[in-house]
């Protein structure tokens, strides 16, 4: 999806004829679902995501009719979708530290008579490696890899800029993320 294509086309002429519901539904229709992964990628709960989603809905909603289009519209989405995730991260450990999930004890049931065990540790190997990260970096692997945005777009929505010594800085970032992650891989016997 290019920036400045048909989704802001479309959006623009609905917002500039007043229907600001038929603007903001064709929007979430259309990256709802590209969002609703990078929630659950970030926030690896599929409540937490749901919740964040609602948020995220909501706020697009509100927030769409004074959008200013100094920016991507995609990019615009994903960062209200972060401050979503951030806001229910910040609010579940604040209430919970962690919150149980009503499905845990059937993952476990799953986990427990998996057929490949050497695959189910590989998987919770991976899953100790992103819980390293902090959430700013979990984002930032989730937009540049999973969503493959541009540079300048995991910008705008990570630090509300793009300008070109926020994505160098954005781009050093995440150079030392992968080369930390390498390391940890190699530490806990998850690569050569």
């Amino acid at each position: 999806m290019e920036p400045g294509g048909p989704l802001e086309e479309r959006t623009r002429a609905l917002l500039a004829a007043g229907d600001e519901r038929g603007a903001a539904t064709v929007v979430l229709r259309e990256l709802g679902p590209h969002v609703l992964r990078y929630l659950r990628s970030v926030l690896r709960s599929e409540s937490d995501a749901a919740e964040a989603f609602s948020a995220f809905a909501e706020d697009l909603w509100r927030g769409l009719p004074a959008f200013r289009w100094e920016a991507p519209l995609r990019s615009w989405a994903f960062r209200v979708a972060w401050r979503a995730a951030l806001g229910i991260r910040n609010d579940t450990f604040r209430r919970h530290g962690r919150r149980l999930e009503t499905g845990e004890a059937a993952a476990l049931a799953d986990e427990l008579h998996t057929t490949a065990p050497r695959l189910e540790g590989q998987r919770q190997s991976l899953d100790a490696l992103r819980d390293a990260l902090s959430p700013e970096e979990q984002s930032l692997l989730v937009l540049r890899v999973d969503q493959q945005l541009p540079w300048e777009e995991v910008s705008l929505i990570q630090a509300g800029a793009a300008d070109p010594r926020t994505v160098a800085t954005l781009r050093k970032k995440f150079e030392r993320l992968k080369d930390r992650l390498g390391r940890l891989a190699r530490a806990r016997g998850l690569i050569d």
